[in-house]
């Protein structure tokens, strides 16, 4: 039997997920992170982009989730991502993630001021992480 953790995704509307877990994988601040069971304590800010949890004992099929942000805390045998948003990722709308790009990549072409780029920027960011996780989701056949 294959060692676990448990596995929170939490976002300021409801629990996504919580259950047992062998392996989580999340976007870190500083570069995506592997998270074993009985890794080393840790706290960093999530950036937007995938969560994947692989269920404890189970053949199902990884758990893909989508974040804009937040934060991770690893102890031992818990993880808890506190994440801004949090959507499954086969109720993320394609469509209106593809058109949130192309909005935001107009917006990054005709900036008009700081500030506007800067919230360009971050859509922009968030529309890509979410068409990501689409795409991920899409190659594993679901």
């Amino acid at each position: 039997m294959a060692m676990t953790m448990h596995v929170d995704v939490v976002s300021a509307e409801e629990l996504i997920y919580s259950g047992t877990a062998e392996f989580v994988s999340a976007p870190a601040d500083k570069g995506e992170i592997g998270i074993l069971p009985r890794h080393a304590p840790l706290l960093t800010r999530v950036r937007p982009g995938a969560v994947r949890i692989k269920p404890a004992n189970s053949n199902d099929p990884d758990i893909i989730l989508y974040v804009s942000g937040g934060l991770l805390e690893v102890q031992p045998h818990v993880v808890t991502v506190l994440a801004d948003t949090a959507i499954r990722g086969a109720d993320i709308d394609e469509a209106k993630a593809h058109e949130a790009k192309l909005k935001a990549e107009e917006a990054l072409k005709n900036r008009t001021g700081s500030m506007d780029f800067a919230m360009a920027q971050a859509e922009l960011l968030e529309a890509v992480a979410k068409l990501a996780v689409v795409e991920k989701l899409r190659k594993r056949g679901h």
